[in-house]
């Protein structure tokens, strides 16, 4: 793997093909067309404050969020290029109430659906934090040459074929799998292209940083209450107490915790006992992503991966990284 770093994502992709076992082209062309949007998104990002696409755009999205200006337009060119790849027959986004289907013949024949939170952590844009796509992919359960149906897209994150994200800040990376490992592209400003920069990334096993909103504390079941005590107290043997760092968007915090070792926690609170992040659109491909790279996700009692999801938006509570971290919260949370 070594030898593959700097090519570009393209490369990298038509090289690892015969590592999907519906190995057609399909697969590669969608990831291209991704990788192609994301580079449209981050050139808007990054020009943010010289054009006016700060701010909200007066409309709320189905999460009951104020949409920003770059949502909707990162939105909107994810719905352009996915249609346009000709293999996609409808993808779910979080900042639509339906799924969207692609009513041409080709991409009614398309074999793969993507659920997509186009710009996740999108408060902080105005502040100029970092922020993100995060992307998933499974092959279509409905007929071919029809429309996708909601079934198509409430499938178990196991299922997922891809999962991935892209992070827009002090560079752009993205970070995808496809069930053979994890890869991550940096892109090159000066050629325009992603490329290979972290092959083969593994999650520490053990960590010591810790991401979690902790103005929710008292709104936290006592178990977790505890885990916080437990990661804050001084323990030299275990290098505790550990590192604090939470940003508020869910991309940069999880990226940090992937490269460096750590763990996120957005468990329930009295506000929302069934979470708060959404399981196609969030919890789903970083699960993917992190098990691939040997950490762990749970909802507190459930693998993430084994979810069943009933409805598109449906949230779930989410603990994510190091595995003995992760495990070290079940344990609070089994003696509770």
């Amino acid at each position: 793997m070594d030898n593959y770093l700097g090519i570009t994502l393209n490369e990298f992709i038509i090289r690892r093909q015969s590592d999907f076992k519906y190995a057609t082209g399909e697969l590669s062309r969608l990831l291209s067309h991704i990788g192609v949007a994301a580079k449209i998104v981050n050139r808007e990002v990054n020009k943010a404050g010289l054009v006016d696409v700060l701010g909200d755009v007066g409309t709320i999205n189905t999460q009951g969020e104020a949409q920003q200006k770059l949502d909707v337009y990162a939105d909107s060119q994810f719905i352009h290029a996915l249609r346009a790849s000709g293999e996609v027959c409808g993808m779910a986004s979080e900042e639509v109430d339906d799924i969207v289907t692609f009513d041409s013949i080709l991409a009614k024949d398309g074999n793969y659906i993507v659920c997509i939170d186009p710009l996740d952590g999108s408060s902080n844009i105005d502040v100029n934090v970092s922020i993100g796509t995060i992307f998933s992919i499974y092959r279509r359960v409905s007929q071919r040459g029809h429309l996708a149906e909601n079934a198509d897209f409430l499938q178990e994150g196991i299922k997922q074929v891809a999962g991935g994200y892209v992070i827009y800040g002090s560079s752009t990376m993205l970070v995808y799998t496809t069930g053979k490992g994890v890869n991550g592209f940096t892109l090159d400003p000066s050629i325009g292209e992603f490329c290979l920069s972290h092959a083969n990334l593994v999650i520490p096993e053990n960590g010591s940083l810790y991401s979690i909103n902790e103005g929710y504390m008292r709104k936290f079941d006592e178990s977790i209450q505890r885990y916080i005590k437990y990661v804050q107290e001084i323990d030299p043997e275990t290098k505790r107490p550990y590192k604090a760092r939470y940003i508020g968007s869910l991309v940069a915090d999880f990226h940090r915790n992937l490269l460096n070792g750590g763990i996120y926690l957005y468990p329930a609170t009295q506000d929302q006992p069934n979470g708060k992040l959404r399981l196609l659109y969030e919890a789903n491909p970083l699960a993917f992503i992190v098990e691939q790279s040997g950490g762990m996700a749970v909802d507190g009692a459930n693998r993430i991966l084994d979810l069943k999801p009933n409805t598109l938006h449906q949230r779930t509570p989410l603990i994510i990284g190091s595995t003995n971290m992760v495990k070290k919260v079940m344990e609070f949370i089994e003696n509770d």
